[in-house]
């Protein structure tokens, strides 16, 4: 029976991506999970697992760090968010990867690729790893954020970018609203700053960030402070004034 360990620092993910594995591949036993890249490192090195799933960005060390210890100890599958990140290296077949989130239809292939490779040794990933450090390190723009990760009730939800309305945070929570419903994340706007698209989401305020292409029109109340009104919605969201130069063009 093939084995496999899941190395992703969101632990939704992890059980999304265990769970369409099984679906695709029944016979695979998913044998651990890590948290991190040095994780993922350590069990490789004590469970000897014939596929390691690495989520390419990280905390600790990240998914192509990990990749360039483990080498061809395990078959490495590269988790992403972010299509540009499938370059050349994937396409060719060299690496097998995973978008997030994990559909069911482009796994499948991935799990074809993954089982005809099982008899086969390794590619060399010396090369192919630095021409991702370079499409993805500091010679190159990172990507930005594409997916955000809530959790409503017992339902995962991976929620595209562009149909968040706005961001709102709170001491313990971030309200993610759509047009549809909205959800809580705990990471705080401050981290979500650094992640997304700055000409998709303005940051209004402290605690909110909104997408431009939902900004109806600003207005001004009898106290003077600028109000942001959202298409589709009544509510309100204040500009504080070291974002109000946003607007001036508006």
């Amino acid at each position: 029976m093939p084995t496999a360990i899941l190395a992703d620092d969101e632990r939704l993910m992890r059980e999304q991506l265990k769970s369409r594995l099984e679906q695709a591949w029944p016979e695979l036993d998913i044998i651990a999970e890590a948290r991190n890249g040095d994780e993922a490192v350590d069990m490789v090195t004590d469970l000897k697992p014939d596929f390691t799933f690495l989520d390419i960005r990280m905390p600790g060390k990240t998914g192509l760090e990990a990749a360039r210890i483990i080498g061809n100890k395990s078959h490495v599958v590269f988790i992403t968010a972010y299509d540009q990140y499938a370059v050349e290296a994937f396409e060719r077949g060299a690496v097998d990867y995973v978008l997030k989130p994990a559909e069911p239809e482009r796994l499948k292939v991935t799990v074809e690729r993954l089982k005809a490779r099982m008899m086969t040794p390794g590619p060399d990933m010396s090369g192919i790893l630095a021409e991702l450090a370079k499409k993805i390190g500091a010679g190159g723009k990172p990507a930005h954020l594409q997916w955000i990760q809530a959790s409503i009730g017992q339902e995962l939800r991976l929620i595209p970018v562009e149909d968040v309305l706005f961001f709102q945070s709170d001491d313990k929570y971030t309200r993610v609203q759509t047009a549809r419903f909205e959800a809580l994340i705990r990471k705080p706007v401050r981290d979500l700053c650094e992640e997304l698209d700055p000409d998709l989401f303005w940051q209004i305020h402290r605690a909110t960030l909104v997408n431009v292409n939902a900004i109806e029109g600003v207005a001004r109340d009898l106290r003077g402070r600028h109000l942001v009104m959202i298409k589709g919605l009544t509510e309100k969201l204040e500009v504080s004034r070291s974002y109000v130069h946003l607007f001036k063009q508006m």
